[in-house]
């Protein structure tokens, strides 16, 4: 059965779908031999040879993956990098699938990433990402008061509240994290608006997206979930909430990759 290009390779595991279509326009699929350019050119992936990125699209139709990774800061959201820094990549030792992140976590930023070689998924995630709130950890310079918390958030548009602070007992925390609960729209303005308020953002890290939470996967490691787990970002719906969120602490049988459980710590 004929299917568009980009569609059999996001299946395959080799890139996301808006990634695929950014390889066919790049003159980097072949069907048969011939470079394809056209992003409405379909192929039979059970009879043609597909080519993408250098790699052959297997016909064949393996597992599908769903990873959450809790990435260190400096680190690529991506597979590859031309400059040579750190990728996601450096991080999935033992997994043989071949996995693509869906949507982007900043360089200087560290906590969750989803990926997955599931390409619908991706797709109708990217096509539907401002619509997914994003939790994050945010450390500001200096200290902000609640009254400060409720105006920042009414002028900013988004949801702030305190985090219990790594050195609260000791009384020796200097600069401060704090949650914010918004859309990925929101996080240009968040950081304008610090700025001018004399506490720039200092330090990031996503604890959740969507019903998806980074809690107990420790920094630079990984874990599996299942497919039904997964489903539940299609959905999602623009201000809805989630109470049950999909953590390390809630499943069974489902370990950060060569680790034991860990406590909930506050942000380092």
């Amino acid at each position: 059965m004929e299917e568009r290009l980009q569609k059999i390779i996001a299946r395959a595991g080799i890139a996301s779908r808006r990634h695929a279509e950014l390889l066919i326009l790049s003159g980097q699929v072949k069907v048969n031999g011939r470079v394809v350019r056209e992003l409405g050119t379909k192929a039979d992936a059970a009879k043609d040879r597909i080519e993408a990125a250098g790699r052959v699209v297997e016909a064949k139709e393996g597992r599908r993956v769903y990873i959450l990774l809790n990435k260190p800061p400096e680190v690529v959201s991506a597979m590859a990098d031309p400059e040579g820094r750190k990728t996601l990549r450096n991080f999935l030792r033992g997994l043989p699938e071949r996995v693509f992140p869906v949507g982007n976590l900043e360089y200087a930023a560290s906590g969750l990433v989803f990926m997955t070689n599931d390409g619908d998924l991706a797709a109708e995630m990217l096509k539907n990402w401002a619509k997914l709130e994003q939790v994050y950890h945010v450390k500001v310079k200096g200290m902000l008061t609640l009254p400060d918390l409720e105006r920042l958030g009414k002028e900013i548009g988004v949801r702030m509240q305190t985090v219990r602070q790594p050195d609260a007992s000791r009384g020796r925390a200097a600069n401060f994290w704090y949650e914010v609960r918004m859309r990925d729209s929101k996080k240009e303005e968040m950081r304008r608006v610090l700025v001018k308020e004399m506490h720039p953002v200092e330090k990031l890290k996503r604890i959740g997206l969507g019903p998806l939470s980074v809690e107990g996967i420790p920094r630079g490691r990984y874990r599996l979930i299942e497919q039904k787990e997964a489903e539940r970002l299609r959905k999602f719906e623009k201000g809805g909430e989630e109470k049950k969120k999909v953590s390390g602490m809630e499943r069974r049988g489902h370990r950060p990759h060569g680790e034991r459980r860990e406590e909930r710590k506050a942000p380092v």
